[in-house]
């Protein structure tokens, strides 16, 4: 069976496990979830929740994991995979993106560092893969000559149907109001490190507009976001429009 895998490349508190959640309620799809978690711990050393069931029950050895999301047998005729951008290390080979079908999630890095700062307190820009992103963004032009599909989470959130319908058109597949909704609660193809992620998503069953937050950000914060707002506003224009 030919097989349309999808990678949706996005950094941390995106929106992205709700984006896989819509993909993954089609009934043509499967969902894989953050595949290079472990790969990424492995080779950083770095003390994320949970690392070590992490790395007990994930692949470590990027190979491995590069052949999981090329050439593995896919019981569905489209595969999302749900990637974080941050997780691609400068020593991973990240050749294989050609093999996939790529789109790219971005949000306001505001909005990203209020979310992630509540979840992790000391971090720094290079945790939120802006910049591996951006690399991978134009490794792809520079490979098809055009730039990938990009969706915006807010948009997604204000207007999931135009978005969607749009999205799909890109990556040539039809689009599904499937997508729009899904059960809430954790589901069979969340990473182990979805308990202690995933709360809020597991909240819901659908896309909503996200409330602004009122949370006022640190001195630091306030560095990592104008460090990343270049990588994002240079991606923001190429984004789908709802």
């Amino acid at each position: 069976m030919n097989v349309k895998r999808i990678a949706m490349w996005s950094g941390p508190r995106n929106l992205s496990t709700a984006l896989m959640r819509s993909f993954a309620s089609r009934n043509d799809c499967s969902a894989v979830d953050e595949p290079f978690y472990a790969a990424y711990l492995m080779a950083t050393g770095f003390n994320h929740p949970m690392k070590d069931l992490i790395l007990r029950c994930y692949n470590s050895d990027p190979k491995d994991v590069i052949e999981h999301c090329t050439i593995s047998e896919v019981p569905t005729k489209i595969q999302f995979q749900k990637h974080m951008t941050h997780h691609m290390l400068d020593i991973f080979d990240r050749s294989f993106v050609h093999l996939l079908s790529n789109a790219f999630l971005i949000r306001s890095p505001e909005k990203v560092v209020k979310s992630f700062g509540k979840k992790i307190v000391d971090f720094s820009f290079n945790d939120l893969g802006y910049i591996q992103q951006s690399e991978l963004f134009d490794m792809i032009c520079d490979q098809t000559g055009r730039p990938p599909p990009v969706i915006d989470a807010d948009d997604l959130c204000a207007n999931p149907k135009t978005v969607l319908s749009k999205l799909c058109s890109k990556l040539g597949i039809n689009y599904s109001d499937q997508m729009l909704s899904w059960s809430s609660g954790p589901h069979s193809y969340d990473g182990v490190w979805g308990s202690y992620w995933y709360r809020s998503v597991n909240n819901s069953s659908r896309f909503a507009p996200t409330k602004p937050s009122l949370e006022i950000v640190s001195p630091l914060q306030k560095t990592i976001i104008d460090q990343a707002n270049p990588f994002f506003e240079r991606l923001n224009e190429y984004k789908i429009t709802g």
